[in-house]
């Protein structure tokens, strides 16, 4: 059997409209192309794996409503596991409302719902799961202390854990020290460290004070310059594949993805972050979250041209 992948995180509903430009406050633009799928980190996190080839449980929570139905149906059909996926009959499902620019960059709002009462309850149910994970992996869409709970799992398992800590927030000590890799890109690495990343020596600065705080290893993505690790005290810059970005709404989500793939099947680390960077890259350049999430021969075909090209 392929080893297992345990996502836990968030689901939601994305309402979308591409625009000219990401309005201003109290601006209304008119025009623009409307269209609705499902996202939410944890959920883009958890088709990106699967598209990639990996055994992807889930853990997460929807309310009654038929977003929340729609979604699950649409994750079953990615060969999820959706047993541990719980419903909430007092919240409504979670909604992202996004606008994405004509240079791809985008703004989103998140209504969470059921995403904020993903309680330690609702783990525990699954805690077998857990348990018996080759990778867990966790963003910050849902509850801090749920966060904190599997991480404890996690240490005491001594099962591989990738937080992507997303949305950015401070996080404690008592939770960075056991992650095993953290995965911010530059606004988030900002917030954990109060370094401005405004170039590589910067990101740098930041890796080392993350990884002081306890986390085994650090890896900064920083779009279009790529990503940088920190590992074992050393520094590597994995550049990154140049596209032309259409929509980078979940190119974040795609890279933690296909990283929890890559290293699940044995990958050095460098060569997971080249197979996370290469489906990341693939990711902007199609509209939407997680139809945006490329397969795994895309990914592939992609490495081999580029190392045939250099």
């Amino acid at each position: 059997m392929k080893p297992s992948i345990v996502v836990v995180g968030s689901s939601n509903t994305d309402m979308v409209i591409k625009a000219r430009h990401i309005p201003a406050p109290g601006e209304t633009i008119l025009g623009g192309t409307f269209f609705m799928n499902q996202g939410g980190k944890g959920a883009n996190q958890a088709v990106a794996a699967a598209r990639l080839g990996g055994q992807v449980t889930f853990i997460s929570k929807i309310g009654t409503d038929i977003f929340g139905q729609q979604s699950v149906d649409l994750y079953k059909k990615e060969d999820i596991d959706t047993t541990h996926i719980s419903v909430d009959n007092k919240s409504q499902s979670g909604i992202a409302l996004i606008i994405v620019d004509d240079m791809g960059e985008n703004s989103i709002a998140v209504a969470p719902g059921a995403n904020s009462t993903l309680h330690i309850d609702d783990v525990t149910k699954a805690k077998k799961v857990l348990e018996h994970a080759s990778i867990v992996l966790m963003q910050l869409e849902i509850p801090l202390g749920t966060v904190e709970y599997v991480a404890g799992l996690a240490e005491i398992t001594d099962t591989m854990l990738i937080l992507n800590p997303a949305p950015a927030c401070a996080l404690p000590d008592s939770l960075l020290n056991k992650i095993s890799i953290i995965t911010p890109n530059e606004k988030e690495a900002e917030m954990l460290t109060g370094i401005v990343i405004t170039n590589v020596d910067a990101a740098k600065e930041a890796a080392t004070i993350i990884s002081g705080k306890g986390v085994k290893t650090v890896i900064i993505t920083l779009g279009a310059k790529g990503s940088l690790i920190y590992h074992n005290k050393s520094f590597s810059l994995v550049p990154a594949m140049q596209v032309k970005a259409i929509d980078t709404t979940a190119a974040g989500d795609v890279f933690n993805g296909a990283l929890a793939v890559a290293l699940s099947e044995g990958k050095e680390l460098r060569d997971a972050v080249v197979f996370a960077n290469t489906a990341a890259a693939i990711s902007v350049t199609k509209l939407g979250a997680q139809a945006s999430a490329p397969f795994r021969k895309e990914v592939e075909d992609q490495i081999n041209y580029s190392i045939i090209k250099t």
